[in-house]
C-alpha cells in the first residue's frame, strides 16, 4: 500500500524532465537535424554521414569491421552502403584477403566529398554556440554514458 509521500517522491522519479532518456533522445535529434541543411549538398544522410566519416579515417575496411566501427549490426549498415554505393561515393567487393567479405572503398567522388565536409564541424559547433573545448567535453560525457550502459 502506498503512501503520498511515496508517490510524490515516485513521481519526482518518473518526471519526464528528470529522465537521462529522454534528454539524450531529444539532444540527439536536435543535433542531427543540425546536420540536414550541411549534408544537403552532399546529397546524403546523417547515417550516410558517418559512414563517410569512419571512411575518411581509413578505406578499405570489411563491412563487419565498418559495423563494429559505427556500433551498427551488418544489417543495418547493408542498405546505407548501397545507397552510398548508388550516388557513386563508395564501391562494395569481395575482400582480396577474405572472399567471405565484403570491403567497402571510396570511390574518387567520394574521397573528393571529404573536402566539401570538411567546414562541416565548425558549422554545428557554431550553430550550438559551443566551442570546440565545449563539444569534446561534451562527447566525453556522452563516450562515459556509452561505457557505462555497455557494462
Amino acid at each position: 500500500m502506498s503512501t503520498q509521500g511515496s508517490e510524490s517522491s515516485d513521481l519526482g522519479l518518473l518526471a519526464l524532465d528528470r529522465q537521462v532518456c529522454f534528454a539524450l533522445a531529444v539532444a540527439a535529434r536536435e543535433v542531427i537535424a543540425l546536420y540536414k541543411p550541411l549534408l544537403e549538398p552532399l546529397g546524403i544522410t546523417h547515417p550516410q554521414y558517418l559512414v563517410m566519416l569512419a571512411l575518411w579515417e581509413r578505406a578499405p575496411m570489411r563491412v563487419g569491421e565498418l559495423a563494429d566501427r559505427l556500433s551498427l549490426e551488418p544489417a543495418t549498415l547493408s542498405p546505407l552502403l548501397k545507397r552510398l554505393e548508388a550516388h557513386g561515393l563508395v564501391t562494395r567487393e569481395r575482400d582480396p584477403r577474405d572472399d567471405r567479405a565484403l570491403a567497402v572503398t571510396l570511390t574518387p567522388a567520394g574521397r573528393a566529398a571529404r573536402a566539401k565536409a570538411v567546414e562541416i564541424p565548425e558549422q554545428v559547433m557554431a550553430a550550438l554556440g559551443m566551442g570546440l573545448s565545449e563539444v569534446e567535453q561534451l562527447r566525453d560525457g556522452l563516450l562515459g554514458v556509452i561505457a557505462a550502459a555497455r557494462r
